[in-house]
């Protein structure tokens, strides 16, 4: 089974908390703080692997969760960095936010990595917080939590060569007898719901990927029939082969048939129609064929080259796949995004609003919600355990403007405050 779109979720490793401790070692005098920092969390990175053909792995595995950084140790003892999370896809992923629908990052040699969702870093011993006003401080913090997030893995063929075409056009058929590949074949629509890739090689020793992708049918750019499915594989193709059914078996024109199909490339991506394509006039052993090649050749209002074959009897392969060589000698990789062609590397600076530091909601029982990705950060970071963490956090909320906000609400003494699932009272 090909799969080649999976939803998965992947969360970096937290941070390693600090320590707090001392040194008491006899002959050293004010031994002072010695708690040291924790850890840095793992990375979730993906590379790729040329070996790996499919998604598949993805469907059993849909949680990748990587190891937290090691706690702070006494002695001034940096705990040990987590070693980072390295999953394996195939080339020809790309990795979307499930969110925000943002491309993360596009994944095509062996060997590239990319960062999908990074450790927290390890939070600070009480050595860190010496000062001369307190040079002895009972205070650490706790690790950073790390990134979380859904994401979308979708797999693009990196195929040289697209075969489409109309359903039952003739293109498995045309690919089990130019390669190995064994695609099933049989005599009904969409038998291809899967993309097929074969290796071909010419007698000339050149050899290329070709892929037999789904059929393609009016509607393909909104998703009708196998659309999306079958249109994502041929955005890597560096050159498409229009396989036609010259001998219109099942009564469509092959010239309103060839109009349709570039007709969907052409909506769903418009730089579709920059591949260079190859007609493939096919069926010509059937009778009215030739006939109809006239006709259409007369139609086509543009130079594209035309090959007459028959799949089945092989007749007029061979100069095809020369064709198809030469053409992929001349014709460079495209890259998915339009990139600058100045060779000037220019930096885009967006200006983004910052999100709140805080909310603050009410609910029905009266008490008060702050909720918030910073604050709720500090909060994460904060030693509860100890008197003096807790009076760093109050200051801390104080300084961000959550009392003053509080007040404004009608929060007085006694009152209920949430944070993630903990109480507080509220005091003036």
């Amino acid at each position: 089974m090909f799969v080649d779109q999976v939803k998965i979720y992947v969360k970096g490793g937290d941070g390693g908390n600090g320590m707090v401790a001392f040194r008491r070692e006899k002959y050293v005098p004010k031994g002072g703080p010695a708690g040291g920092d924790g850890g840095k969390g793992a990375d979730v990175v993906f590379e790729v692997n040329e070996g790996l053909r499919t998604l598949m792995d993805f469907r059993y595995q849909h949680h990748f969760k990587a190891p937290r950084g090691e706690h702070g140790m006494s002695k001034n003892q940096h705990g040990r960095n987590a070693k980072d999370m390295i999953v394996k896809v195939p080339p020809g992923t790309v990795v979307i936010d499930e969110e925000t629908k943002e491309v993360i990052a596009d994944l095509v040699e062996h060997g590239q990595r990319a960062v999908i969702a990074k450790g927290g870093r390890g939070g600070r011993g009480n050595t860190r917080f010496a000062t001369p006003a307190n040079p002895a401080p009972e205070l650490s913090e706790n690790g950073e939590p790390a990134q979380e997030r859904e994401v979308i893995l979708e797999l693009k063929l990196l195929a040289d060569v697209g075969l489409v075409g109309f359903p039952s056009v003739g293109k498995s058929t045309l690919l089990s007898v130019v390669s190995s590949a064994k695609p099933k074949i049989a005599d009904y629509h969409f038998t291809t719901i899967v993309p097929n890739l074969g290796m071909v090689e010419t007698e000339d020793g050149r050899s290329f990927v070709m892929a037999d992708l789904p059929g393609l049918i009016e509607g393909a750019h909104q998703g009708v029939g196998l659309g999306h499915q079958f249109l994502r594989h041929i955005e890597r193709t560096r050159v498409i082969v229009h396989v036609i059914d010259m001998a219109s078996t099942e009564e469509r024109d092959p010239y309103e048939d060839f109009l349709t199909i570039n007709k969907e490339l052409k909506e769903y991506n418009l730089r579709l129609t920059e591949r260079p394509q190859i007609i493939v006039a096919n069926k010509m052993d059937m009778p009215e064929a030739e006939e109809n090649l006239k006709k259409f050749k007369e139609q086509l209002t543009e130079d594209y080259p035309i090959f007459a074959i028959s799949a089945v009897s092989r007749k007029g392969l061979r100069e095809l796949l020369f064709a198809i060589a030469d053409k992929l000698e001349q014709t460079p990789e495209f890259p998915l995004e339009q990139e600058e062609e100045t060779g000037v590397h220019r930096v885009i600076y967006k200006h983004e609003k910052d999100a709140d530091a805080f909310k603050i909601s009410r609910e029905s029982d009266g008490s008060f919600v702050v909720s918030g990705e910073k604050v709720e950060k500090l909060f994460k970071m904060t030693d509860f355990s100890r008197e003096e963490s807790i009076r760093r956090f109050s200051r801390q909320l104080r300084g961000m403007g959550v009392d003053d906000a509080l007040r404004k609400r009608g929060a007085k003494d006694g009152d209920i405050v949430k944070l993630l699932e903990f109480e507080f009272e509220f005091i003036e």
